[in-house]
Order: C-alpha cells, then sequence, then structure tokens
C-alpha cells in the first residue's frame, strides 16, 4: 500500500458499513481480487481471563479480511462456514494483521485461507468457505404454507 491509498470497490464499501468492526478499530489497509489485508490493536477490553487475547477477537478479526476478500468481486458473498487454528498468543497493544487470499472458486463457492499474525509471528491461520448470496426466496403465505 502507497501513502494515501485508501482502498476502493465493492468490498471497501460494507467494510465501511460494518460497524461491528470498525468499532473494534479495525482498519482496511488493501483489497484486490479474492484479497484483502485488515488491521486492529488489541485493546484491554479483548484481554480474557488469561490475561490473553480472545481467542473471538482473532476470529474476528480474521472473518473481516475473509468478508472482505470474498466480497472483492462485487457479488454479495457470506460464509457458509469457517474454522480457525491458534498457534500463538496476543497481548494487550499487539498490532495483528489479517491477509486473506483466495484459494479456489466453484460455481457459487469459494475457499479462503487467512493468517493472522503480529510482526512475523503467526498467531492464527483461519479457513473461510464462503456462497455468493442468489436471489432471497419469499417467504410463503400462511394460505400458501398450509394450502387454504
Amino acid at each position: 500500500m502507497t501513502a494515501g491509498h485508501r482502498p476502493a470497490g465493492p468490498a471497501a464499501g460494507m467494510f465501511e458499513a460494518d460497524r461491528a468492526s470498525r468499532d473494534l478499530g479495525m482498519e482496511l489497509l488493501d483489497i484486490g481480487a479474492g484479497s484483502a489485508v485488515v488491521r486492529m490493536t488489541i485493546t484491554r477490553s479483548m484481554i480474557n481471563g488469561h490475561g490473553i487475547a480472545h481467542g473471538g477477537y482473532v476470529f474476528l478479526l480474521a472473518d473481516t479480511a475473509f468478508a472482505c476478500a470474498c466480497n472483492s468481486g462485487g457479488v454479495a458473498t457470506v460464509a457458509a462456514g469457517a474454522d480457525i487454528s491458534f498457534v500463538a498468543t496476543a497481548a494487550e497493544g499487539d498490532v495483528l494483521v489479517a491477509t486473506a487470499a483466495e484459494r479456489v472458486a466453484y460455481g457459487r463457492n469459494g475457499i479462503y485461507d487467512v493468517t493472522v499474525s503480529c510482526g512475523e509471528q503467526i498467531v492464527a491461520e483461519f479457513r473461510g468457505r464462503s456462497r455468493a448470496a442468489g436471489p432471497r426466496s419469499r417467504p410463503l403465505a400462511r394460505e400458501e404454507a398450509t394450502g387454504s
């Protein structure tokens, strides 16, 4: 990313509207075709009872980078599933960076890998499975559902 560069496009717009991520101080650093980089600083309110970053916040950071990457093409895409492996701890004040990359896209589905790091240290590896949203089906009216 160059100085003054501001990510643009559909995923950047989605991120701007993502209050959950932005209220946690996340920053979208870069966006590309099937890729995204998001940064977050671990704050005191993110520390668990063991004195380390709560894994839910690390997952949320990875999930946000995944969402930006899988929505970078402009088609509304949601998570179909995800899992994470925590390989190191993070502490208050640590600056975590989540780097997401598409591995494969097939039909309306995709698989994305996200590495969460603190400097050179890998903190977590995340794999997300996406599904491009289709047109929403309308709910059946009561008369249609019951046949009356």
